[in-house]
Order: structure tokens, then sequence, then C-alpha cells
């Protein structure tokens, strides 16, 4: 999976398939619990939808739940979350605000947070989001990888460095994260250890197109004694479109 993309703490379509049978048992509503828990189900019709990736009923169905009752934190997300997934980005700023307004405290909520503020440009939004994913999320590697994006576009390379490795130390075998390290190692002028790391890459996975570009601007790039390095991290590891 690519860390930098969108992503929920759990499957939506398996969890509301269960929570469907439970409501056919039990005959009594499953709701998520006050906490907004991630884990829970806002509405079982309307996750179920987001789950299967239909995104215009998820959106209609979740609208419904936040205007039945505009105090469920997690339907707001969701609700954002589809809109997200829509290219709706006003629509999906508003309901991550409103849900984190009104206590909904999840890690992946701060994560899309994050990638949406980085998407448009606003680094310090993100680093803010980004570093309560990690707070709140501390054992997923995407949330210290795209903390360590943020922190690289904002030049605070050695804040950088510390998210990138710790991503890693989760996950080893991350390939855009090693491409992420060895870029850090240039930027603050560790060629022997950028050279190490893109090297090792593609020994490992010589399909890995990103990696190759970036070595070979680098070995331009020293070859030539240019006074500023920073290779093309940006264009192949960024928040993925969407």
């Amino acid at each position: 999976m690519n860390a930098s993309a969108r992503r929920l703490s759990w499957n939506l379509a398996t969890r509301a398939l269960v929570a469907s049978a439970l409501v056919l048992l039990l005959a009594t509503p499953i709701r998520a619990a006050s906490s907004g828990a991630s884990e829970a189900v806002c509405n079982v019709s309307a996750d179920y939808a987001l789950g299967v990736e239909d995104y215009p009923e998820a959106i209609r169905l979740h609208e419904q739940v936040v205007r039945h009752d505009p105090n469920d934190a997690l339907a707001h997300y969701h609700l954002g979350f589809a809109y997200g997934m829509s290219h709706n980005a006003a629509g999906e700023l508003r309901e991550y605000q409103r849900a984190e307004h009104l206590g909904l405290r999840e890690w992946d909520l701060f994560l899309n947070l994050g990638l949406l503020y980085l998407e448009n440009g606003n680094t310090t939004s993100a680093i803010d989001a980004l570093r309560t994913a990690t707070r709140l999320g501390p054992q997923h590697s995407e949330a210290h990888f795209d903390l360590s994006l943020a922190y690289e576009r904002a030049g605070r390379l050695s804040e950088a460095l510390t998210e990138i490795l710790d991503s890693l130390k989760i996950d080893p075998d991350q390939p855009d994260a090693q491409n992420t390290l060895a870029v850090i190692y240039a930027g603050m002028g560790n060629n022997n250890g950028a050279r190490a790391v893109w090297t090792k890459l593609i020994r490992i996975d010589p399909d890995y197109q990103p990696a190759r570009r970036n070595f070979d601007f680098f070995e331009r790039a020293t070859a030539n004694e240019a006074s500023e390095l920073r290779p093309n991290l940006i264009a192949d590891s960024s928040p993925s479109s969407r």
C-alpha cells in the first residue's frame, strides 16, 4: 500500500456486513460509541457503501446520518472521507474539521487531514495534523512516513530523518520510505548515505523507477559538483492523486 494514500483504519465493508448480521440477530441498531472510535460503525448501510467504494451512495447516506444526528463525529469523518475520494476537497476538509471539533481522536482522521493539507501546500497545518496522527497511532508506519514528507517539504530535514527512520523501524520493507531516506540524506549532505540507500534499493528492486530517477539525478549533480542538491522525490512519493 502506498503510505501516502487516504486510508481508514479498518475494513468498512467487512465490518458493516458483520454489523448487519448482528442487527438481524439482535434487532437493535449498531451505532458508533460516544468516543467515535474508528472501529465502530456509524451506520451499517452508509459504511457498507463506503467500504465497497460506492462513494456517491456513501455520501448520500452519510449526509442523511449527519442530518439526523449532527453530533455524530464518526459519520462526519466518514462523509469527509467519501467527499475526498470523490475529489471534493472542500467538503472533505469541512467534515474532517467537524469530526475533530466534535471530539473524534482517531489517528487515521488526522492522517487524512494532514494529507489533505499537504496536497494543498499547507505544510504547517499538515505537520500539526500528522504529528497528532503519530501520537495517536505511533505503531503505524504510514503516519511517520507522511510526517517525514511534510517535514522534508518544509526544509526541516533533521525532523524528517527522525520520522522516516521511525517508519522504517516499524516496516522496513517500504521502497517509498527508503527512497525518501536517501533524498533526506542527500539534502543533508550525506552523499555516502544517500548513495548506499539508493544502490541497495535498486539492487533489491531494479524496476522501482523513483529510486532509479533520483539516483541518476544524484549522480549527475554530484559529478557536476552542483551547489544545491535535492532529487525530485516529491513527484514520485508525494500524497497520491485521487
